[in-house]
Order: C-alpha cells, then structure tokens, then sequence
C-alpha cells in the first residue's frame, strides 16, 4: 500500500497488512426525506460524488507494525490542512484523499513495545482515518 502527497510527490510505503475496516459500509446513494405542510412526504435520492470513509488499521496486535520515522511522517502530514494524497492499495485500485479530521483522530499511533525513549527504526502500529475526494 502506497500514501503519496499530491504536492511534493513523496510516497511512504503502508504495510500491507491495514485492513480498510469500513470498505463495505458506505453507500454512495444520498436521501434528503422532508414533510409538506399538508403532509405529502418528499423523497430526494441522489448519487454522493465523494465522501467515502477509507480507515486504515491493523487486524491485531501482532501485524501491520510501522517504524516511528514512517509515524512521524504521517503525523507531519496529518497536520497540513486539505492536504490531498493518492491512497495505492495493493490490489491496484486508487483514491484520492484527505486526513478525516472531522472525526478526530485521524492519526492513532501507538508503540509496539513501551519503553523510556523511541529510536526511528522503532515499531508502532497506527490508525489512520481517510476521507475519499
């Protein structure tokens, strides 16, 4: 799996053991219901243009382990607003994203091992929620 900024061109290589939890729980068919006063109901049905969650974590404990320098760039990253990044899964298929930070955090890293201090080539598993644009 492959994160590269759209601006700078960098790409970070993402294990490809994340699991994209909420693949099947999006549709893209949008409804707006509303009541008339006179208490004929009112269905609008549209087609979402973007909007698909993308989040991103390890299946358990023992996978999809980062080292702190690939964490570290993320959370740099996850601190630029709008932002946008191509999300390259292993299977080929491309998105188009953005850090989903309206559904905070967008970045969960956690170590491996707890220790005092972390060298960059440490282990960490992370969280990482997506929003498709």
């Amino acid at each position: 799996m492959i994160l590269m900024n759209l601006t700078t061109q960098q790409s970070l290589t993402l294990s490809h053991d994340l699991l994209w939890i909420d693949e099947h729980a999006w549709s893209p068919v949008t409804s707006q219901v509303d009541m008339t006063l006179t208490g004929a109901l009112i269905i609008e049905n549209a087609v979402a243009q973007a909007g698909r969650h993308i989040s991103l974590q390890a299946p358990d404990a023992t996978m999809a382990w980062h080292q702190r320098t690939t964490v570290d760039q993320l959370r740099t990253w996850a601190t630029l607003p709008g932002q946008q990044f191509r999300l390259t899964l292993d299977d080929g298929r491309q998105f188009v994203v953005v850090f989903r930070h309206n559904e905070p955090p967008a970045l969960e890293a956690s170590p491996v091992s707890d220790m005092a201090s972390y060298a960059p080539d440490d282990y960490w598993q992370i969280k990482i929620k997506f929003l498709e644009i």
